[in-house]
């Protein structure tokens, strides 16, 4: 068997690129799907030990582009050494038996093996996988994240080491470096897409409504939506369950408020009254704890608490003062204009 310049049979030196291709593909994979990966559908896929492996990474953004540039260079480097002068030694030969001098030869097939080898390391080992990934981010990330946490494992110190030295070089250039990719644009850009998408036709005039509404969402507080001049309808806190269905029938509200003097203490919807025979039972045991909201509080935030409280109505307070209460039917227009409520109930005011 004939020994290349390597030292290694031929056979050998093909595994031995093809497993250095292989883990050069991986490793610019890892970095392309870290880079194009939405963090909040990794957080969709947080459910399995791959999924929470790919959200880690994900907030390890620097140190895991630098294990994949270090793996890349490393199999760049073992490719130089293994494949390159094995082909550059097969090719010698026979480029001399067809006539060329052996210098002319020996030029000749070092530069076709470099030819071969670089074009065997930007296709197979750098752009399939990389279009791969930018195609399919959050699925490669996940896929890749358990083999890169082991990699990772073993290159941490070296690697936190390299990383500090970057990033000491970053701040010495007047610049902060970050851990994590920015998820998108800031709303002043979104609004400038926004106004040209409209201008030149590419966006509807209820649209560009919508999504401008939907900006304004961050800068809006719920004291910005508080209808003015409410009617609450609202009974005593020593109401019984009769009073509660007598002041919707009144007010024609389905949730009535329990206040005791000038502050609300429980909401009773009327539907939960319905099932109960004994209607003087006191109102205060259906009732359920308001959901409380300061004057300054942003909508986003606001829409969050009152879904997760499972509700449709909070009240709006500064400080100890009650000013009103607010309904979802108050919060979805300033997101949306056209938004429709679900819930199909009248506001409790």
């Amino acid at each position: 068997m004939t020994l290349l310049e390597t030292g290694m049979p031929g056979w050998q030196v093909a595994i031995w690129t093809a497993v250095i291709i292989v883990l050069s593909a991986f490793f610019v994979a890892v970095e392309f799907a870290l880079m194009a990966a939405k963090p909040h559908r990794l957080e969709e896929r947080a459910t399995t030990p791959a999924g929470r492996a790919a959200l880690k990474n994900a907030g390890e953004l620097t140190l895991l582009l630098a294990g994949s540039q270090l793996g890349i260079t490393v199999c760049t480097l073992a490719l130089g050494a293994i494949t390159k002068p094995a082909v550059h030694h097969a090719l010698t030969p026979l480029l001399a038996s067809v006539g060329l001098p052996q210098a002319v030869a020996d030029v000749a097939s070092f530069v076709l093996a470099l030819v071969f080898v670089t074009f065997l390391h930007l296709v197979v080992g750098e752009m399939a996988p990389k279009s791969w990934a930018i195609a399919h981010p959050e699925d490669s990330s996940v896929l890749l994240a358990l083999p890169m946490r082991a990699f990772m494992t073993v290159a941490r110190p070296i690697l936190a080491a390299m990383n500090a030295a970057a990033n000491w070089l970053v701040r010495r250039a007047g610049a902060e470096p970050v851990d994590e990719l920015s998820a998108g644009q800031d709303p002043d850009g979104l609004r400038h897409l926004i106004e040209h998408s409209a201008n030149v036709g590419a966006l509807t005039a209820n649209y560009r409504s919508s999504l401008t509404s939907a900006l304004r969402l961050r800068d809006q507080t719920v004291a910005d939506v508080l209808p003015p001049g409410q009617r609450l309808s609202a009974v005593g806190v020593d109401a019984t369950l009769a009073d509660v269905q007598e002041a919707t029938l009144v007010q024609r509200h389905l949730r009535v408020l329990l206040r005791d003097g000038e502050r609300t203490v429980g909401v009773v919807h009327v539907r939960d009254t319905l099932s109960e025979s004994d209607l003087r039972r006191p109102a205060l045991g259906l009732a359920r704890d308001p959901v409380r909201l300061a004057a300054g509080t942003g909508l986003a935030t606001a829409l969050k608490r009152i879904r997760d409280a499972r509700t449709q109505l909070a009240v709006v307070t500064d400080g100890d003062r009650e000013l009103g209460v607010i309904t979802l039917e108050d919060v979805l227009p300033a997101l949306m204009p056209t938004a429709i409520v679900e819930s199909g109930d009248a506001p409790a005011h």
